[in-house]
């Protein structure tokens, strides 16, 4: 027997997955109420559906000499009755079937379309959710909810949610009828509705928690799945396709057992079903019988409680079969409300200020926020870049030089200050409004599986072929374009891997280009490319930063000299700021000594390259685990690559 807590949880998943459905039935009124009326048209026929049948048996009794009636039957009134209340079954059934296949398909029309606005809704949802959100969710479980929990709750819809008010009502229809004719026999149709009540109280919870373990596993499964092939490369080149296999064939294990339980207990409830049905119709027969031998009853009345108790246990085997189907349907449901219940961090102010013309001055002001595990990160930090600045951001990991910038796009908001744009607040305007102000070109320029001419116009939709050209001119990216098989209709492959690093971010840049937009945030838009790609993309990102607002994340020396200020970050706190030839130039700064880091790695590369060996000096200090670069600047060790691992103590601030 199920626990009253497994019976609560179900009765509260069911109650969230209609409170999460009802509004978008609403929406199809006229073809609910079109599917209920055939409905009932279906009950009304599946009530006379019997009675032609009763007559004609009590026909033929009589002709065959039973004493049915008082009224005599002659052998030409018995064939023009037999002929009469066949056709008349005929019409019933035919009637029967319209109103059936009218109300399938409205409430079919009605469950497709719930579920897709529903769809909508809840990939709108999860686009809106923050970053700290999609950062722990896993992507192929988010996708088996938008997708095969939505199947699940479409399929359940259509073939048994609405028609299971049809069931009832035939049930409650023919109880009414039976207790009328025949009291007796109606207290038959009683304890077999009971019975089935009794037992799927008790199995239904049941169900519903091992089809909930059921989805869970199978989401676990997509994520597994998709994160293995995503890393294929590196799932192939260490040789882990076995260990990637093993894992993912424990969790299909563990799914399988899950689902095969929710199988066996739905199954025990649909043989239950057909045990009840078989008993009373036993009863039916043997009491029936006894009454007609008695004179109460005639054969065509007891055949007429044979096809109403037939009529009857129909939707009793339905309901036992559909409870199933609910309770696995209720699982689906339960995990897309708890999706649609993830809170959305940031949100729309309620009357968005309007964003006039932006010329890109950005300033940060009394900025303070902790990291995820509540370390602090910034305290009271203030910031200023002037329109038209092209401004680089250096530091070790986790100074927060990202989280800034994620600020600047309001991905996130600082927990106490103000991130200010020409002005405007950031939380203070739509972010749609503020993001099309915004440029962005990341370390891996993510590309859609779409041509190349619409991922440049993903920078704005609205772009003319022409301006698409332009900015695939501006960008260095037409001459390798025209060269590929459709030119700028080629089809990418997934993420763009069938075009190298450098011409992925050449059509990264062209995006960003065709944006138009006066603020550009770079993130390493360099890093990982050979000398002559690397080469084409400087080119490239200098025509896009020109006259606009630049923040960039680089360790890129070359690009670092071309910017017009530099600021270190470190521990929250901006410790150097200045034009980078002035600190270049003075040996004491962060990034002077971080340069020569970089030239030493570089000179240590080349003469191994030669087939000279760097040794190391006797008295180099191994960097600390915590803490990569140690306290002493002497210690930084050549093969270090970039500043992201280099922490340097002194603290001073030169004017820009």
């Amino acid at each position: 027997m199920a626990s009253k807590k497994e019976s609560k949880i179900h009765r509260e998943s069911l109650l969230r997955t209609v409170k999460m459905l009802l509004p978008f039935v609403k929406r199809h009124k006229l073809l609910v109420t079109l599917g209920l009326l055939a409905l009932m048209g279906d009950v009304v026929f599946r009530i006379l559906e019997p009675w032609p049948v009763k007559y004609a048996v009590d026909t033929v009794s009589e002709a065959l000499g039973a004493e049915v009636s008082d009224v005599a039957a002659t052998d030409e009134n018995v064939g023009q009755l037999i002929a009469f209340w066949a056709v008349a079954l005929a019409l019933i059934v035919g009637g029967r079937a319209a109103c059936n296949y009218a109300s399938t398909i409205a409430f079919a029309r009605t469950g497709v379309k719930v579920v897709a606005a529903l769809r909508v809704r809840v990939f709108a949802h999860i686009q809106a959710l923050s970053l700290r959100y999609h950062s722990k969710a896993s992507v192929g479980d988010t996708s088996q909810r938008l997708v095969g929990d939505m199947g699940r709750l479409q399929e359940v819809a259509v073939t048994a949610g609405l028609p299971l008010a049809g069931n009832l009502l035939t049930l409650v229809t023919l109880f009414v009828v039976v207790i009328v004719l025949n009291p007796m026999l109606a207290v038959i149709v009683l304890v077999t509705g009971i019975a089935y009540l009794l037992v799927s109280r008790s199995l239904s919870p049941q169900i519903t928690s091992a089809s909930r373990d059921t989805r869970k596993g199978e989401g676990r499964l997509v994520g597994d799945a998709a994160e293995a092939l995503a890393a294929i490369r590196v799932v192939q080149a260490y040789g882990l396709e076995d260990t990637v296999a093993s894992g993912f064939a424990a969790g299909n294990n563990t799914a399988v057992k899950a689902g095969i339980r929710a199988r066996r207990l739905a199954a025990r409830l649909e043989r239950s079903t057909d045990v009840f049905v078989g008993v009373a119709t036993a009863v039916v027969l043997g009491f029936g019988g006894w009454q007609v031998l008695a004179g109460i009853m005639t054969p065509g009345d007891m055949v007429l409680f044979l096809m109403y108790l037939k009529v009857a246990m129909k939707p009793l085997r339905d309901m036992a079969k559909y409870t199933g189907r609910i309770a696995r349907a209720t699982a689906s449901g339960e995990r897309i409300a708890d999706l649609l219940d993830e809170p959305i961090e940031i949100q729309d102010p309620p009357d968005p200020m309007p964003m006039r013309q932006v010329s890109g001055d950005i300033r940060f002001w009394n900025v303070s926020a902790a990291d995820g595990r509540g370390v602090p990160l910034f305290e009271d930090l203030n910031l200023h870049i002037p329109a038209g600045q092209r401004v680089g951001l250096l530091g070790p990991s986790g100074a927060g030089k990202s989280t800034l910038t994620g600020y600047l796009m309001r991905l996130a908001d600082p927990d106490s200050g103000s991130v200010l744009v020409d002005g405007y607040s950031t939380r203070s305007v739509a972010k749609s409004q503020l993001r099309a102000n915004i440029a962005v070109l990341l370390q891996e320029s993510v590309l859609f599986s779409t041509s190349i001419a619409d991922n440049i116009r993903h920078g704005r939709p609205d772009a003319t072929d022409e301006e698409v050209v332009a900015a695939a001119r501006r960008a260095g990216a037409h001459q390798f374009i025209m060269s590929l098989p459709d030119e700028y209709q080629t089809v990418l492959g997934n993420r763009g891997d069938t075009l190298s690093g450098g011409q992925r971010q050449r059509v990264a840049i062209a995006r960003a280009l065709i944006r138009e937009a006066p603020i550009v945030l770079l993130d390493e838009p360099t890093t990982g490319l050979d000398p002559a790609s690397k080469s084409l993309v400087e080119t490239s990102l200098r025509e896009l930063t020109r006259g606009r607002t630049t923040v960039a994340i680089t360790h890129d020396l070359s690009m670092i000299q071309s910017l017009d200020r530099v600021l270190w970050l470190q521990h929250g706190t901006i410790i150097e700021d200045g034009a980078p030839e002035q600190l270049l130039t003075d040996p004491d700064s962060q990034l002077a000594q971080w340069a020569a880091t970089q030239r030493g790695a570089a000179e240590a590369g080349a003469q191994t390259a030669s087939g000279q060996v760097a040794v190391p000096q006797p008295d180099a200090a191994e960097p600390d685990a915590d803490e990569p670069g140690g306290s002493d600047p002497s210690a930084l060790r050549p093969s270090l690559p970039s500043a992201h691992d280099v922490l340097i103590p002194a603290r001073r601030v030169i004017s820009a």
